[in-house]
């Protein structure tokens, strides 16, 4: 899974899972709280942290989700600037030279446009560029199915033993790249002729 090619660089690839745990659907009303993040190729090489929350608004179903607390986050976590500098730092390290940090994500629209729009603001470059790669659709083209058949109560039990996804950002991103990983071994259907 390493090797890739583009018109932009045609530069080697590397994999890198990640997940996010935030304080409602989307970055512009609601904070970013937790990233997880891992290689896909060795899950062991993690990045983790969770972010003073922002001024924003919050959902209680978000919280009951991600267990996260706002009073404890509010004091022990890591202002945002600090959290993605050190993200960017921690990508840039893991990475290759000469290669190019691919984001994978499940459900990847969602979590990228966190990571994106905290990278924008605090670090003023993404490290990932302005793509991700969406585990869900990659299953979906991968193994020939519909897309209700992507989601995890389907995947789960035939990739991860059915374990539900923890909805801790790190334990989450070390079971995306498992997941993304056998999707990726599976043999890809026959391409069927356009008219």
């Amino acid at each position: 899974m390493s090797r890739g090619s583009g018109p932009e660089r045609d530069l080697p690839e590397c994999f890198i899972s990640v997940d996010v745990e935030t304080g409602g659907a989307t970055p512009g009303d609601y904070a970013l709280l937790s990233i997880g993040a891992c290689l896909v190729d060795d899950p062991e090489t993690t990045f983790y942290v969770e972010l003073k929350p922002e001024d924003k608004r919050t959902t209680q179903e978000a919280l009951e989700v991600s267990k996260l607390s706002l009073d404890i986050l509010a004091t022990m976590g890591e202002p945002p600037a600090d959290a993605m500098q050190r993200f960017a730092d921690w990508v840039g390290e893991v990475v290759p030279e000469g290669f190019r940090a691919v984001f994978v994500g499940f459900n990847a629209p969602f979590d990228w446009m966190f990571v994106a729009d905290y990278f924008e603001r605090y670090v003023g470059r993404n490290p990932f560029g302005f793509a991700a790669l969406d585990i869900k659709a990659f299953a979906m083209g991968r193994l020939g199915g519909t897309w209700a058949e992507t989601s995890m109560s389907v995947l789960g039990p035939r990739y991860l033993s059915g374990r539900p996804l923890a909805h801790h950002a790190l334990s989450d991103a070390q079971d995306q790249a498992a997941l993304f990983r056998a999707i990726f071994a599976e043999p890809a259907p026959p391409r069927k002729d356009t008219p």
